[in-house]
């Protein structure tokens, strides 16, 4: 087995996304070709992968075998005393063989300074305790979803602004907050994906990044203002889609309460684990850069 740092180009960024696929299962179009949903998806995963291996490369690793070629990938990053693990993947035919293992090794180590640790689990057992075993702690999260009955909601109690780069020592400053350290660099990713929500008034400060009803993260200083933006985010979901929001921690019962207004479904969705961190009450963090 050869390890190796992703490398910032196109064909790494395929690499890494073929094993992911492989690993995980990705939908695809009916025809068997890419479709518009497929390209989106497909350049927010290579744009993820590039991002991280430019500016982390130090936690961003693929696993060849010499026969096989790629059989597992890891994407890792450090961000002010905060590391989190944006993926770790590995091809069936390789699962069981201490892969998955070699490669979190090599991303823990990456990470071995800094106080806090935050990554977003599927609710697959090896996943699970392939994370504890690391140390993590584990906590079971929920996914929201289903179409938004936007009657059910109450009217935003405030002003919320469309939000842009101008906005990011306010959303570094939030993040410092909720998760202990500022995403920084990570924010420009997410603005290339996803439209941003901002609140900024005499209670506090917040934002929140959604597309197409998919909410992607969020971050605020108050319930309310969480509330207010949850809620923003789900009005602007467009017709005939439906909303989705991931890995909400059980303490963010406001999320929940937003939900219940607006029909939508609650159900189990992994796990949110983190080291020296407790379970976010007014945040929820991206899946791809937690």
């Amino acid at each position: 087995m050869i390890l190796r740092p992703v490398r910032d180009d196109e064909q790494d960024a395929g690499v890494v996304r073929e094993i992911a696929a492989a690993a995980f299962g990705v939908p695809r179009s009916l025809d068997g070709g890419q479709g518009t949903d497929d390209a989106e998806r497909t350049a927010r995963q290579h744009g993820r992968t590039r991002h991280l291996a430019r500016s982390d490369p130090g936690g961003c690793w693929i696993m060849e075998d010499e026969t096989a070629g790629p059989v597992g990938a890891v994407l890792s990053a450090r961000r002010e005393g905060t590391w989190s693990l944006s993926l770790l993947a590995v091809v069936p035919g390789a699962q069981g063989k201490e892969v998955g293992k070699a490669l979190l090794a090599r991303a823990l180590h990456y990470g071995r300074a800094c106080l806090r640790g935050i990554a977003c689990a599927p609710g697959d057992p090896v996943a699970a305790r392939t994370l504890r075993r690391a140390g993590l702690t584990l906590h079971p999260t929920l996914r929201l979803s289903g179409r938004v009955d936007t009657g059910g909601l109450d009217p935003l109690d405030g002003a919320v602004h469309q939000g842009n780069a101008r906005h990011r020592d306010l959303m570094d400053s939030v993040d410092r907050r909720t998760r202990g350290g500022a995403h920084g660099p990570d924010h420009d990713e997410l603005l290339c994906h996803n439209a941003l929500f901002v609140v900024d008034d005499l209670a506090g400060s917040g934002y929140c990044y959604a597309r197409a009803g998919h909410v992607e993260a969020l971050a605020a200083t108050s319930r309310r203002l969480a509330t207010r933006l949850l809620t923003a985010a789900l009005v602007a979901t467009p017709p005939g889609e439906a909303a989705r929001v991931t890995h909400v921690s059980a303490e963010s019962q406001w999320a929940l309460d937003v939900a219940v207004a607006a029909g939508l479904d609650i159900a189990n969705d992994g796990f949110l684990c983190l080291r020296g961190l407790r379970p976010p009450e007014l945040s929820i963090p991206s899946r791809t850069l937690p």
